[in-house]
């Protein structure tokens, strides 16, 4: 299950939407991220659906390279579905007990199971196209008209792009610290959920040392290169928008329209 966290990874392209700008990128994911919130129906879901497919389908990126990034998250959309299912009250459809399933709850249960699936599927398709320097200098650009209300933008956007670069080595780490000790006779795959989780503690203490490691290794790399942060930092390859990204910017306003549209009219 380790292996399957794709967040924070990047899978080598040339397609059109590696090629686009990071900028554009950005906004593309919240203009989906705020469109999966505003879809009212399963019909939305349906366009937003084609949309997703689109994306994926462009970018070249394995659908099962990408599919692998539910698999940690499946017991959360697993218990986000039963908790919808048996709590929403409404016309009663099975009577187990105690327990009752309502109309109103399995399409609730259906409807955000989904909304988290896409949400999931589309923040991955950012950091699977975009290299974690390239986010970099995106996240700091749009934030950049921040800093003259002494927002630091360079430091924040090394801060989130490092955690997200980091995540795949951490991942790497946790899976190197499993398999030695499971070769010392640690069991981390029988027992009950519970257990299972609680024989996960002792991976802890030297993953937690590992990651200070890491984190004094890499300031340590910094500080020897002058890395000085946002004092007159220029970049080898500036970013500029072409035709592609304008392209880009008219289908995802196109996209959210239609949502919105849809929830309004229909």
């Amino acid at each position: 299950m380790i292996r399957d966290i794709t967040l924070g990874q990047y899978y080598p392209g040339s397609s059109w939407i590696h090629r686009l700008d990071p900028r554009t990128k950005i906004i593309a994911t919240l203009v989906f991220i705020v469109a999966i919130f505003v879809v009212p129906d399963f019909i939305g879901f349906a366009i937003s659906f084609v949309v997703l497919a689109l994306i994926i389908g462009i970018s070249k990126v394995p659908l099962k390279f990408i599919l692998r990034g539910l698999k940690p998250v499946f017991f959360i959309i697993l218990l986000t579905f039963i908790l919808n299912m048996f709590m929403i009250p409404g016309e009663t459809l099975v009577k187990l007990g105690f327990l009752t399933i309502t109309r109103q709850g399995l399409h609730t249960a259906v409807f955000m199971g989904l909304r988290l699936i896409f949400l999931i599927l589309g923040a991955s398709m950012l950091t699977l196209t975009t290299k974690p320097i390239n986010l970099t200098d995106g996240i700091e650009s749009l934030l950049s008209p921040f800093k003259k209300v002494g927002l630091p933008a360079h430091d924040l956007a090394m801060m989130m792009t490092i955690a997200l670069r980091f995540i795949p080595t951490l991942l790497e780490e946790t899976d190197k610290i499993m398999k030695a000790q499971q070769a010392r006779g640690a069991d981390f795959e029988t027992g009950n959920i519970l257990r299972r989780a609680m024989a996960l503690i002792p991976i802890l203490v030297p993953l937690f040392i590992s990651a200070f490691r890491i984190a004094q290794d890499l300031a340590m790399a910094m500080e020897s290169r002058c890395y000085g942060g946002n004092m007159a930092r220029t970049r080898m390859n500036a970013m500029k928008m072409g035709s592609n990204d304008i392209m880009g910017f008219v289908l995802m306003a196109l996209y959210l329209g239609i949502t919105i549209a849809e929830r309004i009219f229909m």
